[in-house]
């Protein structure tokens, strides 16, 4: 599948799970900020990916568990360089460039853009 065609199938998976308008779902909109997502919506993206790519995505393998119940990755609501460390060997389709100078906690779903997704779906269907 080419670039084109899989961030089309991802944004019809985008449209159906977070009823947003198509023209809403840009590679550079955030899931959370720009396009609303909630926690329970990172559930339903991940299964309706699985659905529309036939592959299986493993618990924590698209996005971050466990990372702030560690005092070692989190310390006063801001994301340590060991943290940071973490997720970007959890997480290689992420791009934590801008995170970086502001780590805190609670932006970090803010990293997850619709190119995330796109970047993820092109590394599973390669191994695949």
């Amino acid at each position: 599948m080419t670039h084109d065609e899989i961030f089309g199938k991802v944004r019809t998976v985008l449209v159906d799970a977070l009823a947003v308008d198509e023209d809403e779902v840009t590679p550079t909109a955030s899931l959370r900020r720009d396009l609303g997502a909630e926690s329970i919506d990172f559930l339903d993206i991940v299964f309706k990916l699985e659905q529309a790519f036939s592959f299986k995505i493993a618990q924590g393998e698209l996005f971050p568990e466990n990372v702030a119940q560690d005092p070692k990755y989190v310390k006063d609501g801001r994301v340590t360089p060991e943290g940071l460390a973490a997720l970007r060997a959890r997480l290689p389709h992420v791009d934590f460039a801008g995170f970086e100078s502001e780590p805190m906690l609670s932006r970090v779903a803010d990293v997850f853009t619709v190119e995330t997704l796109v970047r993820f779906v092109e590394k599973k269907l390669a191994a695949a």
